[in-house]
């Protein structure tokens, strides 16, 4: 059976078990995954400015005394 059809038919049992529609979990791992790769772009962009100097770095113990700990 090819690997679509085996998609289809988990997704609709899927579907089915959770009284959800069948365009639920696609949407849902859809969102899941550009949140993922928004988040990575994110901390990619923040590397890039720690690496250049862009962007300040601080100690754990700078951290703490810095906020008073």
């Amino acid at each position: 059976m090819p690997t679509s059809i085996r998609l289809i038919l988990r997704l609709e049992h899927l579907a089915e078990v959770a009284g959800r529609s069948k365009s639920f979990y696609p949407s849902e791992l859809m969102m899941s995954a550009l949140e993922d790769l928004e988040d990575l772009q994110s901390a990619e962009r923040e590397l890039d400015a720690v690496r250049t100097g862009s962007s300040k770095v601080y100690t754990l113990d700078e951290a703490e005394k810095r906020l008073g700990r």
